[in-house]
Parts: structure tokens; C-alpha cells; sequence
């Protein structure tokens, strides 16, 4: 034991039991192995506080059984903390555990207040039953490779598709019958996302019916049903990112028609003056078709060039007749593009903004107002005032998770009680949900294999000297350069080279030493951790059973292209070394928040690729063939229709951008969504069936470019800013992770030998370069303080000002909170930046779902008057 006493602050001392035999120090030397493995798990912390009064309080659990014990030493007796308290039924402890999780999650609590509800509550959460909903989403989706037209090879029977899909139906049924079971009627019955999944189910049964019935009387039916698919997936309570998204885009679209109105107003009168200005002139496209020959084509070749996609072809034959008709077409571009493009995106982007703030406000209150309904279940009257005792936090914790290291929920409960009072008001309950989102670790974990069954190697002298080197940054540079060499020598290879064999074996020997290496000093757990050890693990691992496998088999071909693909692949690994430099910091930073929310986005374009592609199939499928350009081969003339006869569709042979199956559509939106040659698609459809059908494909852009591309964009400004302004104005923790930090509770780095240690210095960071380094003989932690490994527990003096009695308690428990300083996403460093507005009491309009719109309520949208948030 030991402790730190200052003039008026309060004395803590630490005793660690093991196995219920006594106290333990370690005072062997540094090379010593770990005591074993059991033992340091059921290793438990003791907390004894005494005040000015010489009074003292210690807090332990027993490791075999479920007693919490408090031992005071005025009667030297141990009490049960739950008798000190008034008795708490089970079903408000689970009510109270419920909606901690539901604010730790995100989600939104909305059921009955009964037992039974609450069971059906969670098992409607239940991560099995989620699982499996995802799983018949992905099923019902991918009906589409099946059906007519369906991928070739793949296509089955109708009645097949149907039953498969009569399943899903009915298993999002009984999901939506799971959810009016345990949620009041009213609220059920006036969720909008309820009556779409209700309408939707009506809807497809009657196009199965209608379907069945034209297919068996001999008839053509249609699907129309299936472009509704992904509307079910939407607006499930589990997609509620994307129906984030999906509202945003709503809010969004009525400032977006405003501009749009105008837009094809001025289009409208620009393709008025293309068409009296050339179309009797006698002027022709390069591909012979009559130049702006009627109103409704220069519309649409005016809307294009808007597009960039036909330009400067659209103005050559008018510039070739005269160059002042070139004014026309820089003024149109001027307005039309220049000034109504960059005007939508400016509009999207305000709305995407403010509906944006709107979304993180209502998930701070929803958080709040589910916590402060735990607290209110919990808490007891103390004076004046109601507090959640020690003995009822400890009961929640357990009920929470019954596997929780109970020094984890006394380090929970120290972090938690910022005024030492040892009991939590409302202000301190309402951090509860960050702080069990903070990443938590154990020193005793980060043994290695290495270390736990062969201590006396992994910590010989040579082992050491070994792991040093390997942990040293010299090492990843020299493994970095030598990945840059190795795509220069494969770069200079050529077929009829003789020494780059050779050179790959080396090369794979030396990143196979390299991996190993790794594993060897970082033990499994903490190696793939790692994303791009996971990388190099794969690729080089791939590249070496290919190397195998062709000196095996003695060939040439697949397998060395192969190779020298995944060889390359390894390259990607500079990039964290450009992350690494301070000017590409916020680019590369900016990138790693996009990449996650690519998921969001990607699934909002997936719909609507969806949609479009059912209707895409049902209206152009069989119209164009791909059957090769080798006419002696026996090809088909023209993309298997005549009407295609020398068609720039023909010439540029895109015969293979066909609506036959969902694979070739989904390509052929793609293409349409990178706009570059869209036209030449469009019109080859529109020779094939009728000009109008080139409104799909301006529907399509309209839909997909110019506003969920936009939408992107504006995400995109939104998390730059936000990265940018973090990166001047320092990482913005909240409150948990400043106090875990002064508390000497975050996995530190190697300190160099210094005095003042900056708060970088600190904290691990996700994009740190280097391996994780942090203490390496995890059994000497405790007791380390500032790096040192002491056989005696040793508490020092810190810099908390959270606290009581300013202290670094780092050596006096062996749990480690891992904080990063890179954010997981956007919405995590908005809400931080927001709560920074709010006082602690401030639990915002009653939020009855997460899909309202807090400018519906009149009481929030008054108090903005009040209230202002800037960023």
C-alpha cells in the first residue's frame, strides 16, 4: 500500500487481493516473468478513502461471488452497499439498463413499460435477429440476378423467386408485428415507416397475384413490384442512418426545385434560340444527324452540354459555320452551367448543413432524455437533491454486462464522480453513455502468446534487444523504402527478363521476415489490430502461396500477373507515411472520416440504382445484343438491331451497355453517373425504341448527379471544414477523455525523459504511424507511474483537476482506457462540438422518435432565439 497525503485533500490508498490470499507486490527484477495468468484476471481494485475526520471507506468485490462489500473503519464491519439503499425492483433495473444502452447505441427507446414488453424489446434488438434481417434484405435484393432477364446461367422459375420472396415478406412481418407488440398503438399507428412497410407489403402481393395470373393465361407480365424492394430495407428502425440521409434529401428538395424551375426555364428558352438560330441553316453532326433540327432535341443537347459531356462537339459545326456563334454557346454555358450548377450545389449544401445540425441536436437530446430516465429510476433522495448512490451504479454496471471486471466499474464510477462525493448527480449520470463508448483495455491482456508460455525467452536479453529494434521507427522506414523498391523492380521487369525472379523471392523473403517479426513482437491480438499489418498479412501472404504455386507448377501466366498485382497492392502502404506529414495531415484525415460514410451514401445511390435498374430492364432488356465485333467470327451486325446502323451507339462499340441483366445495367448506370459519353448511350436507346426515352437517362442524372452527388459533396465540404478547424484548434475531447487522461488512465506511449509531457504524448493515435509501443511487461503496470516499474504500488501527485486531490492514479489499477485521437466519424466530433453549447441540465423538446423534425416542435424552434449554435 500506499499513498499520497496533501494539507486538506483526501488520502487514497490501493490494495490489490489475489485469490483471496492477501496482498501481492511484485518487487522481482525487470526481467522477471509474469506472475501466471489466473491469478492477474481475478487481480480486483480496492479503493480506501479517508477524509479530514480519519474516517475510511473501501469498496471490493468478492471474485467468486456477486457481494459488493464496503468496510468501514469506525465499526470494522463489512455491509452489503444494497441495503443501504432502498430496494430497486428487477424491472426498473432492466428499464434503467435498457435505456442506458439504447443512449450508448444511438437508438431511441420506445416501448411499453412491462416485463413483457421490455423481453420483446430486446429480443427485437437481439444482434442475432438483426443479423438475420440484414441477411433477407441482401436475399430479396439479390432475387434480381435470378429473374428474367436474369443473369445468363443463373435463371430459375418464377414460382422459385416468389416463394423466396413471399419469405421475406412475411419475415418483415413478423418483424413489424414484433415492433406494434411492444410499442404503445398510438405511437405504432402514426410512425410513417410503419404504414410504407404496410402499404409496400399490399402493393407487391397484388403485382404477384396480377404476375401469376398474366403468366398463366399466356401473357407478358410485368414486375413492376420490384423497383419497391429497397424501400422495405429503408425503413426499417435498423437503417436509421440512411433514412437520415433519406430525410435530409426531402428537406433538401424543395429549396433544390426552386433553383431547378429556373434552370430548365432559361434551358427551355436557350434551346428556343439553338433551334431558330441553326436548325434551318442545314448544318449537321459529325455522325450526319440534322444539327438542333427540332425544339425537343435541342433541349436535350443543350442539357447535355450542361453536362459537360458533348462539349465542344456540340458547337463545332455552328463555330465551323461562323465563330461568332460561339457567343451563344459561352453565354449559355456562362448561366447554365457556371452560375446554376454551382447555385444548386450552394443550396443543397446550406439545407445539407442546417437539416445536418437539426439530426446531431436531436441525437444529443434523444441521448440525454434516455439517460435521465435511468437516472430517475435509479437515483435516491440525499438533502435536497437525488443521487445515484455507489450501490445502485454497481447494480446497474452488472446488470449491463455480469462480465465486467469489477475494478473496470470502480475506475467507471471514479471517472464518473468528478466532485469526489461519492455519489453521481444528474450533470455526472449524463456522461455515463461516452464513457462506455470509450474503448476500454486491460494491461493484462496485451500479454503475448510468446511472453505468457515462454517468458524466459520472449524476455531473454536477446529477445529484448530483438523487440527494440523492431519497435524501433527505423525499422518501418527501412521496410517502407524497401516496398518502394520492390515496385520499381517490378516496374522495370520485362517478359524477357531473367534476374526478377530472383529479385521477388527476395523481396517476398524479406516482407515474410518482416511479418513474422511483427507477429513475434507484438503478439496476434495486438498485430491485427493493425489495419495495414492486416494488409501486408494478406498480400504478402497471397503473394507467397502464389510464388508457390508457380515454381510448383513451373507456368507462367494468371499467377505471375497475379503476383505482381498483389506486390504492387503493398505500395498502397505509403500512403500512411504521407499521412504522417503535417501538410497532408487534414487531405488524408479527410479522406479516412469519408471512407466510412461511404457506406451511408453508398447504400442511398444503391436504391436508387435499384429502382432504376428494374425499370431500366422491364423497358430496354433484349433491344441490344453483345455478340462480339468480329463479323468473319460470326458477330451480329449492329449490336443485334438494325436500327443501331451507324450510330455512334455502333461506332464506339458499346454494344455491351445493355439492360439484359441487373449486372450489365448496374455497369451501364455506373457509366451514366460518371456522365462522360452518357449521350452517345442515350440516343443509342432512344434509335432503338423512342425519343423518349431519353428522359430515363436525364431523370437519372437529375436524380443521381446533380442532387445525391451534390448531397455527397456538401458531406464532404462539411467534414473538410470541420477536420480543418479541429486540426487549429486542438483535438476536441469531451469531458471523459480529459479526465481519463489527467487521471493517468490512457494507454501512454514511451515517454522520452522530460519533465512536461504533452498531451499528444499521451495518447495513442489511430494515425500514428509506428506500431503501438506502450508497456511491454504489462505485470510491472502496476505500481508504474510515468513509465517507471516499481515492485510497490505508488500513487503520485498529477495535474487532474477533476480529481479529488489531484491525483494520477495510474499505478494503482491495471485498467487502461485506449482513447483515440482520431474520431470515428463526423457525427461523434458534431455532437462534441454541439454539447459544448448545452448545459448540463439542458435535455432539449421531448423527442418521441429519432425520424421527427425538431422544427416541427414550436417550444425548440422559440428557444433558438435563445440559442445559437455556430460552427
Amino acid at each position: 500500500m500506499a499513498g499520497v497525503e496533501g494539507e486538506g485533500s483526501v488520502v487514497e490508498e490501493v490494495v490489490v487481493v489475489e485469490n483471496n490470499t492477501g496482498l501481492h507486490h511484485n518487487k522481482e527484477t525487470n526481467d522477471q516473468p509474469p506472475p501466471p495468468k489466473e491469478e492477474r484476471i481475478k487481480s480486483n481494485l480496492v479503493l480506501r478513502k479517508s477524509d479530514g475526520r480519519e474516517r475510511s471507506l473501501s469498496v471490493s468485490y468478492q471474485p467468486d461471488g456477486e457481494t459488493v462489500f464496503v468496510i468501514s473503519d469506525l465499526d470494522d464491519a463489512a455491509a452489503h452497499i444494497s441495503d443501504t439503499d432502498p430496494p430497486i425492483t428487477d424491472l426498473n433495473l432492466q428499464l434503467a439498463r435498457t435505456y442506458v444502452e439504447d443512449a450508448r447505441d444511438g437508438r431511441h427507446s420506445d416501448f411499453k413499460l412491462s416485463e413483457r414488453h421490455l423481453r420483446l424489446y430486446h429480443l427485437y434488438q437481439n444482434i442475432w435477429g438483426q443479423c438475420l434481417l440484414y441477411l433477407v434484405i441482401a436475399l430479396h435484393l439479390l432475387l434480381a440476378l435470378f429473374e428474367k432477364p436474369a443473369v445468363p446461367g443463373l435463371e430459375i422459375t418464377y414460382w422459385v423467386t416468389m416463394l423466396v420472396e413471399f419469405g421475406a415478406i412475411c419475415f418483415y412481418l413478423f418483424r413489424l408485428t414484433l415492433i406494434s407488440v411492444f410499442t404503445p398503438l398510438t405511437r405504432f399507428w402514426s410512425d410513417t415507416k410503419h404504414m410504407l412497410i404496410i402499404i409496400l407489403t399490399v402493393l407487391t402481393f397484388l403485382d404477384m397475384v396480377i404476375y401469376i395470373g398474366l403468366t398463366e393465361s399466356g401473357h407478358y407480365g410485368v414486375r413492376w413490384s420490384r423497383a419497391l424492394r429497397p424501400l422495405f430495407a429503408v425503413n426499417f428502425p435498423e437503417m436509421r442512418q440512411i433514412r437520415r440521409s433519406f430525410r435530409n434529401l426531402r428537406r433538401t428538395l424543395p429549396d433544390v426545385v426552386n433553383v431547378l424551375f429556373l434552370f430548365f426555364f432559361s434551358l427551355a428558352i436557350f434551346a428556343l434560340m439553338a433551334y431558330k438560330l441553326f436548325g434551318e441553316r442545314g448544318l449537321v453532326w459529325v455522325d450526319g444527324r440534322p444539327y438542333f433540327s427540332n425544339y425537343w432535341d435541342s433541349i436535350f443537347d443543350l442539357y447535355v452540354l450542361v453536362t459537360t459531356a458533348n462539349n465542344p462537339d456540340i458547337m463545332m459545326p455552328a463555330f465551323d459555320e461562323s465563330a461568332y456563334y460561339v457567343v451563344f454557346f459561352v453565354v449559355f454555358l456562362v448561366i447554365c452551367y457556371f452560375i446554376y450548377m454551382n447555385i444548386i450545389l450552394a443550396v443543397i449544401y446550406n439545407n445539407y448543413r442546417k437539416h445536418l445540425k437539426n439530426e446531431v441536436r436531436k441525437s444529443v437530446y434523444s441521448k440525454r432524455q434516455q439517460l435521465s430516465k435511468a437516472f430517475e429510476i435509479l437515483a435516491v433522495s440525499s438533502g435536497n437533491k437525488r443521487v445515484v448512490t455507489r450501490g445502485r451504479f454497481m447494480q446497474l454496471m452488472r446488470t449491463l454486462n455480469t462480465k465486467t471486471n469489477p475494478a473496470l466499474i470502480n475506475v467507471y464510477w471514479i471517472v464518473l464522480d468528478t466532485d469526489g462525493s461519492d455519489v453521481l448527480d444528474k450533470g455526472e449520470f449524463l456522461r455515463l453513455a461516452d464513457l462506455l463508448n470509450v474503448e476500454v483495455s486491460e494491461v493484462v491482456d496485451r500479454t503475448t502468446f510468446m511472453g505468457h508460455f515462454f517468458p524466459r525467452i520472449y524476455f531473454s536479453t536477446p529477445s529484448s534487444i530483438l523487440r527494440t529494434i523492431v519497435k524501433h521507427k527505423l525499422f518501418q522506414v527501412f521496410f517502407d523504402v524497401l516496398t518502394l523498391i520492390n515496385a520499381v523492380v517490378i516496374g522495370l521487369a520485362t517478359s524477357d527478363s531473367e534476374w526478377d525472379d530472383t529479385a521477388e523471392w527476395v523481396f517476398l523473403s524479406l516482407f515474410m521476415l518482416e511479418i513474422i517479426l511483427k507477429m513475434y513482437t507484438f503478439g496476434l491480438r495486438r498485430f491485427f489490430k493493425k489495419f495495414w499489418n492486416v494488409f501486408d498479412f494478406f498480400v504478402i501472404g497471397a503473394a507467397f502461396i502464389l510464388g508457390l504455386a508457380e515454381a510448383i507448377a513451373d507456368e507462367e501466366g494468371k499467377s505471375r500477373l497475379t503476383l505482381d498485382v498483389l506486390l504492387v497492392l503493398r505500395v498502397l502502404r505509403l500512403v500512411k507515411i504521407v499521412g504522417s506529414v503535417q501538410r497532408f495531415k487534414v487531405i488524408v484525415h479527410t479522406i479516412s472520416k469519408i471512407v466510412p460514410s461511404l457506406l451511408t451514401y453508398g447504400a442511398i445511390m444503391l436504391v436508387f440504382y435499384y429502382m432504376f435498374a428494374m425499370v431500366g430492364m422491364e423497358s430496354f432488356q433484349g433491344l441490344v445484343k453483345f455478340t462480339g465485333y468480329d463479323i468473319e467470327e460470326g458477330s451480329e451486325l449492329y449490336c443485334s438491331n438494325e436500327a443501331l446502323i451507324h450510330s455512334p451507339f455502333w461506332k464506339d462499340h458499346y454494344c455491351n451497355n445493355n439492360f439484359n441483366d441487373v449486372i450489365h445495367t448496374f455497369i451501364v448506370l455506373f457509366e451514366l453517373t460518371v456522365v462522360n459519353q452518357w449521350h452517345v448511350i442515350a440516343y443509342g436507346y432512344a434509335d432503338v425504341t423512342d425519343p423518349w426515352a431519353r428522359f430515363y437517362f436525364m431523370l437519372f442524372h437529375l436524380v443521381c448527379v446533380i442532387v445525391v452527388l451534390n448531397i455527397f459533396t456538401a458531406f464532404v465540404l462539411e467534414v473538410f471544414i470541420l477536420e480543418y478547424s479541429a486540426s487549429h484548434q486542438g483535438h476536441l475531447e469531451n469531458q471523459m477523455e480529459k479526465k481519463i487522461q489527467e487521471m493517468g488512465l490512457s494507454f501512454r506511449k514511451k515517454k522520452k525523459k522530460s519533465s512536461r509531457v504533452s498531451q499528444e504524448n499521451l495518447v495513442i493515435s489511430d494515425s500514428d504511424s509506428s506500431e503501438i509501443d506502450d508497456i511491454d511487461e504489462p505485470w510491472k503496470a502496476v505500481g508504474a507511474v510515468g513509465g517507471e516499474a516499481q515492485g510497490e504500488v505508488k500513487v503520485t501527485e498529477g495535474a487532474s483537476n477533476f480529481y479529488p486531490g489531484f491525483k494520477d492514479i495510474s499505478g494503482e489499477t491495471d485498467v487502461r482506457f485506449h482513447i483515440s485521437k482520431r474520431l470515428k466519424n463526423v457525427e461523434v466530433l458534431l455532437q462534441k462540438m454541439f454539447e459544448k453549447e448545452l448545459t448540463e441540465d439542458d435535455l432539449g423538446p421531448k423527442i418521441d422518435t429519432l425520424d421527427q423534425d425538431l422544427t416541427d416542435n414550436p417550444e425548440y424552434v422559440a428557444a433558438q432565439g435563445r440559442t445559437l449554435w455556430s460552427l
